[in-house]
């Protein structure tokens, strides 16, 4: 009887730990933000704002990884977009200001190509700029599922973050001049 008691403890020890041990999905998604955060991208799991098409396609619903990065010396106007058809178009809602001098209404990103990985593309919702920021909204979880991403590899996770980097900054680059006056 002693032995069977003993056996029930050291299988209740074990399954504990085997519940605490992370699936593969979550240490693909460490890995993925973790290298983001040493390409200086800030990553976050932020609740999906009510502008971007979030959960099931349904306008802030659920969560969503947040990738932005901090510019140095530019002044971004502020603005948002959303992509249709692999295209950036402006994202409005009906609280909208358009008249305040802080909404952008030269919309400079208005019709540009994502142009980012095929692994990431898909994956893109939105982008918004302040200030001296420039933000990407994606579902990083899907990027790392077999089942979304079946060309995963950790080996391109740094590539593709690298082009969504160089990416991001060519936008802001690209606002910035599209906000000077003429």
């Amino acid at each position: 009887m002693g032995v069977w008691i003993v056996i029930a403890i050291i299988l209740f020890v074990l399954g504990s730990m085997m519940a605490l041990k992370p699936s593969g999905i979550d240490m693909r998604l460490d890995t993925l933000r973790m290298t983001a955060r040493k390409l200086e991208l800030n990553p976050k799991l932020v609740a999906c704002p009510e502008w971007v098409a979030g959960k099931d396609g349904e306008f802030g619903r659920g969560m969503i990884g947040q990738y932005g990065v901090v510019l140095d010396g530019v002044k971004l106007p502020h603005a948002r977009y959303q992509v249709i058809d692999g295209q950036w178009r402006p994202a409005t809602t009906k609280s909208d200001d358009k008249t305040s001098p802080s909404f952008d209404p030269h919309y400079g990103l208005d019709k540009v190509a994502l142009d980012l990985p095929a692994t990431i593309e898909p994956f893109v919702k939105a982008l918004t700029t302040q200030a001296n920021s420039i933000i990407l909204y994606w579902e990083d979880i899907a990027y790392v599922r077999p089942i979304t991403n079946p060309a995963y590899s950790r080996n391109s996770v740094e590539p593709d973050l690298l082009v969504l980097k160089a990416q991001l900054m060519q936008w802001a680059q690209q606002l910035q001049q599209a906000s000077k006056p003429r």
